[in-house]
């Protein structure tokens, strides 16, 4: 069976340590898998999206996930991505 490949950005700042992040890679792969989807999840850090190109990487994502388990390292980072999200009409959740 071919997989179609979804790519899945998430607004967050990873911790392999937090039972929400492990839990969120967790439920898209669930839901890939389920769909007959492959699904690329990339975890955005938060400070990267301040960066002068940062709201351009996020065009290659085909939905945006804002990640449970803040703090995050930039909520200015985050509220930058998110604006992105909703501005370009992607795909987006928030949690």
């Amino acid at each position: 069976m071919n997989h179609i490949a979804v790519n899945i950005g998430i607004i967050g700042d990873y911790d392999p340590h937090r039972n929400s992040h492990i839990a969120t890679n967790a439920a898209i792969n669930h839901a890939a898998e389920s769909l007959s989807l492959e699904a690329c999840i990339t975890w955005i850090s938060t400070p990267s999206i301040l960066m002068p190109k940062g709201p351009q990487k996020l065009e290659q994502y085909d939905g945006i996930w804002a990640s449970p388990g803040s703090p995050y390292r930039s909520m200015m980072g985050a509220v930058r991505g998110i604006k992105f999200a909703r501005e370009k009409n992607r795909p987006f959740i928030g949690t």
